[in-house]
């Protein structure tokens, strides 16, 4: 008897359940751009000035769209900085869609979170590389995408106040994602 093929389920890592795919896949795609400059400019083309330069380019794309379009689309949430004009005083604003008017997919919660907290993960990864490298100047560059993706890290996490992210990470430190990823690696290792 032939088994039939399972069906993507909502909340699967598959971009095509994604209520929004052009804006998860340039989401993505950004993210996962600055990433590969930085990793390929270190290993093949080894000239600093234009790593830095389109790394940076792609570090502040990632900045923008996370925080202006990504972040609302997928998940309703939006953050911003205000200045006071009178007192010079800034503040910031933390916006939650309500979630009984708007429908927000598991899949796209799912891609959104992982992502906003596996990528300042592989940036922090790559500073502790670059300082037992003793390679001050492209350590520059890691903190410059560290301060950039915490930023937007805690600002989401903070306007989250129907509590995704604190859900998510609970998940993952109480061994869902983490016994996984551990699970796969010691399995290959040991293969």
């Amino acid at each position: 008897m032939e088994q039939e093929p399972l069906q993507p389920r909502q909340g699967d890592l598959n971009w095509r359940l994604s209520a929004h795919p052009v804006t998860l896949l340039c989401f993505l795609g950004i993210r996962l751009s600055a990433l590969l400059m930085y990793l390929f400019g270190i290993l093949f083309i080894k000239h600093f000035i234009l790593v830095f330069i389109i790394t940076l380019l792609l570090l502040a794309a990632d900045f923008y769209y996370l925080k202006n379009i990504a972040g609302r689309r997928l998940v309703g949430l939006r953050w911003w900085n205000e200045v006071n004009t009178t007192t010079g005083d800034s503040h910031w604003v933390f916006e939650s869609s309500d979630p009984n008017t708007r429908t927000i997919t598991a899949t796209d919660k799912r891609f959104f979170w992982l992502s906003l907290y596996v990528t300042p993960a592989f940036w922090i990864g790559l500073a502790i590389l670059a300082v037992i490298q003793l390679s001050v100047i492209w350590l520059s560059l890691v903190v410059i995408a560290l301060v950039l993706t915490i930023t937007n890290t805690v600002a989401f996490s903070r306007c989250d106040r129907f509590s995704q992210a604190s859900t998510f990470a609970n998940r993952a430190l109480s061994g869902g994602i983490v016994s996984n990823i551990a699970g796969g690696l010691l399995g290959r290792l040991f293969k």
